[in-house]
């Protein structure tokens, strides 16, 4: 095993479905590892955490991908997210972020808990409601999907009829942030790119013509009294952005929590009786089993090093963060479940200028929801067997079947 075959075997749906033995694997090699032509395999916590944090390490852009790949302008989903800030480099990067941060603040969020607390007391009266006669119910749809989707939709101000149409185009639409790409799974991709595009063209348009209290009226005015500061075109990708970020990884985050409670029953009963935290419980899910596995960066800048391996300008570096999470040398017994650590800070976020904006919101929504499930039914339990979504970076559920009684 070196480098090379470490990225070759991230590509099998075998490694997708369980990553964690070829993390170790990779781990043995050591935290930064050549894989040939210009690449680098990135695992150990510490230097995941140093690429992520230093600014001379940034996202492959559009421009670069171009390059790189000529078909690249051909797609509309690569196009759309190369215009967000997922992979801008400064100035843009932090031009349009802090724009966005201005609008999507902490305290905005914090005033979601009410709504959150009553969103989520819905949806348990729906899964109740549909597992009376002791039927599954599938948690991903009744749920994970339901909940957070609801909440950003709510803060970005789309209106409720429109709501549930989103999942199949976010599914269609991640597809573009895979490593590898399948050209049939990239045509479905741009097709959802270009329609999520045509809907908030016309929602901009409405919000500027009726302003009201959401993140699309804040955004679209801000562009609209000075495109230099947020384009048109800027607009839209970064409020597709973060329609499908302020879900995807938040439904995954509850999924696999709510598969590690099974297999786990121990931290089910300490979150019953006080023993265990949601907060605790909430890092230990995105430490253990992280909703996004992987990321990628390019060498910027001349005379970069990384853990002692120098690092040529134009190298690719790819970011294993679910590897980097269960680095032995960052902690003990990284392949066990502990809900109550008290040193556990995971990188599923991100970290530096790419740093997830929206982390406190899918904490808030993980923490309020744990806590709810189990309170609300007392013999939970698995109804069948789950599905995983065949993906690497956003690792989670298609289906997980429960019983609520």
């Amino acid at each position: 095993m070196d480098g090379a075959a470490i990225i070759e075997q991230l590509m099998t749906t075998e490694v997708r479905t369980d990553p964690y033995p070829l993390y170790a694997e990779a781990h043995r090699l050591g935290p930064v590892v050549p894989a040939g032509d210009g690449m680098f395999v990135v695992s150990g916590y510490t230097a995941v955490n140093r690429v992520l944090r230093t600014p001379a390490f940034g996202v492959a852009t559009a421009d670069m991908m171009a390059g790189l790949a000529p078909d690249f302008v051909g797609h509309s989903s690569l196009a759309l997210f190369g215009r967000s800030i997922l992979q801008r480099n400064a100035p843009d990067q932090p031009r349009v972020r802090s724009l966005i941060a201005s609008v999507f603040t902490a305290r905005r969020v914090a005033a979601l808990r009410p709504a959150v607390e009553a969103a989520v007391g819905r949806l348990l009266d729906g899964m109740a409601e549909q597992g009376a006669n002791g039927s599954p119910v599938d948690f991903m749809d009744a749920f994970a999907f339901r909940l957070p989707v609801g909440v950003i939709c709510e803060l970005l101000g789309v209106p409720e009829q429109d709501r549930f149409r989103f999942r199949d185009l976010a599914s269609d639409l991640t597809v573009a942030l895979e490593i590898v790409q399948d050209p049939d799974d990239l045509a479905a991709a741009d097709r959802a790119a270009d329609e999520l595009s045509g809907y908030f063209t016309a929602l901009v348009a409405e919000r500027l013509a009726r302003p009201q209290d959401d993140l699309v009226s804040d955004l679209a005015r801000i562009a609209a009294a000075d495109g230099g500061r947020l384009s048109g075109a800027e607009l839209l990708a970064n409020l597709v952005l973060l329609l499908v970020a302020g879900f995807e990884t938040t439904t995954n985050l509850l999924g696999n929590g709510l598969a590690l409670l099974f297999r786990h029953p121990g931290a089910a009963a300490g979150l019953r009786n006080g023993a265990v935290t949601p907060a605790g419980f909430t890092d230990e899910v995105l430490r253990f089993d992280s909703p996004v596995q992987a990321t990628g960066r390019v060498a910027l800048a001349e005379g970069l090093a990384v853990e002692g391996v120098p690092v040529p300008p134009g190298s690719e570096l790819t970011l294993l963060i679910g590897a980097a999470n269960h680095d032995p040398a960052r902690y003990d017994r990284p392949g066990v479940f502990d809900p109550t650590r008290t040193d556990s800070q995971p990188l599923s976020f991100g970290g530096g200028q790419h740093f997830c904006l929206g982390y406190q919101l899918a904490r808030l929504e993980g923490e309020v929801a744990v806590a709810a499930l189990l309170d609300r039914f007392p013999r939970l339990a698995g109804g069948g067997v789950p599905t995983r979504r065949d993906r690497l970076v956003l690792r989670g559920y298609e289906t997980l079947p429960v019983t609520v009684r």
